[in-house]
C-alpha cells in the first residue's frame, strides 16, 4: 500500500481523484464538511491537517482497491514534477519529468530523450537514442496482472498463490532474469541496456546520484536507511532522477538486458540489502540469469511513444 508519512492538500486531492468522490462524498466519507475538503484542496501542500483526519485518510487509502492506490500514486507522480518540462543540462538540482501511460501493461513511463550522457564511472561520453522508462519498479500489483494472464509462475514469497495486499505496490523480487524478460515481451517492452538504464538514472552530467552527488542515505532504501524490507516503490521522492524516475537507488537491484558472458546479465541500482556507496548507477553488478532472491527486481523501457507507435526497445 502507497505510505503517505504526512497528508496535505495535495495528497487529499489525489485520493479523492483516484477513488473518483465528489467533494460531498469523500468528506462524508472522512466525517468532515465539504468546506474542510475544499480548503484542504486549495491550500495544496501548505494545508495542515489534524492527526484525526490523517488517521481518517490513512484508513481510506488502505481500504481503496488496488486500481485506485495505483491511481493514487500516478497522480502523486505526475504531479511531482512538472509535465514537458524541458531538462536544463547545467541544473544539476533540477528533477523534471514527462509521463504517458504505456498501453501493453498500463504503466506511466518517464521520456529520457536522445543525447549524449557521461556514462561510467570515468564518464565517458555517450549517445543514447530516446527511449521511455517505466517511472516506477515492477511492482506486485503488475507482475500478478502478468501472471493471470501467461500462467507464469508466482514469486515464491506470495502467501496461499497471493500477493500480500499490503505489498501490491512494493517492487516485486524472487524473479529471474528470464521472468523479468518474459514480463517486458508480454508488454510489448524491453529490458533496459545498461546506457539506457544509467542514462534515466543519472542524467545527462555525471551526477553520482540520481539526486546529485550527495550520499544522502535518506532519500532511497539502501542498509544505511534501516528499513530492512522492499518499500512502496513511491515512497521517495526526494530521490528521483533528473527525468522523474523513482527508486532508480536502493528498494530492489533491478535486471538488465546487457549480458556480462553467456548466461549472465547486469544488475544496476542496489536494494535495501546494500550499503549506499553501491547504489550510485555506475556501479555494475551481475549474476546468473536463473538467480532469484528477495532483493531483485526489474523495470521496462520503450521507444517511441504514444504518437510514434510503442515499441520495444
Amino acid at each position: 500500500m502507497p505510505l503517505v508519512t504526512k497528508w496535505t492538500g495535495r495528497e487529499v486531492k489525489a485520493l479523492r481523484e483516484a477513488v473518483r468522490m465528489s467533494l460531498m462524498e469523500f468528506a462524508e466519507r472522512l466525517g468532515v464538511s465539504d468546506r474542510i475538503v475544499s480548503r484542504w484542496e486549495a491550500d495544496g501542500d501548505q494545508a495542515s491537517l489534524r492527526m484525526v483526519n490523517q488517521a481518517a485518510l490513512d484508513t481510506l487509502l488502505a481500504k481503496a482497491d488496488q486500481d485506485a492506490q495505483g491511481r493514487f500514486v500516478g497522480i502523486l507522480a505526475a504531479d511531482d514534477v512538472p509535465a514537458h518540462t524541458v531538462i536544463d543540462p547545467d541544473d544539476e538540482q533540477t528533477s523534471s519529468g514527462e509521463y504517458v501511460k504505456h498501453p501493453g501493461d498500463g504503466k506511466l513511463m518517464a521520456l529520457v530523450p536522445e543525447g549524449i550522457f557521461l556514462s561510467g564511472e570515468d564518464d565517458d561520453p555517450v549517445w543514447v537514442e530516446e527511449f521511455h522508462i517505466d517511472t516506477f519498479p515492477t511492482t506486485n500489483a503488475d507482475y500478478a496482472r502478468f501472471c493471470a494472464a501467461t500462467q507464469r509462475s508466482l514469486p515464491e514469497h506470495w502467501e496461499n498463490g497471493r500477493c500480500p495486499r499490503e505489498l501490491y505496490d512494493h517492487p516485486v523480487v524472487h524473479v529471474t532474469w528470464q521472468d523479468a524478460n518474459a514480463y517486458a515481451v508480454w508488454a510489448g517492452k524491453s529490458l533496459p541496456t545498461a546506457e539506457q538504464w544509467e542514462k534515466a538514472a543519472r542524467g545527462t552530467t555525471g551526477r553520482r546520484f540520481p539526486w546529485g552527488d550527495q550520499k544522502t542515505a535518506a532519500k532511497c532504501n539502501v542498509r544505511e536507511t534501516g528499513v530492512e524490507c522492499t518499500t512502496s516503490v513511491s515512497r521517495y521522492h526526494s530521490g528521483v532522477s533528473p527525468y522523474g524516475v523513482y527508486d532508480m537507488v536502493g528498494n530492489v537491484w533491478e535486471w538488465l538486458s546487457t549480458p556480462t558472458m553467456a548466461g549472465r546479465y547486469e544488475l544496476r541500482g542496489s536494494a535495501f540489502t546494500s550499503p549506499l556507496f553501491r547504489g550510485a548507477p555506475a556501479i555494475v553488478n551481475d549474476a546468473s540469469e536463473t538467480m532469484r532472491d528477495d532483493d531483485t527486481g526489474f523495470r521496462c523501457v520503450a521507444v517511441g511513444g504514444p504518437d510514434k507507435g510503442w515499441k520495444s526497445a
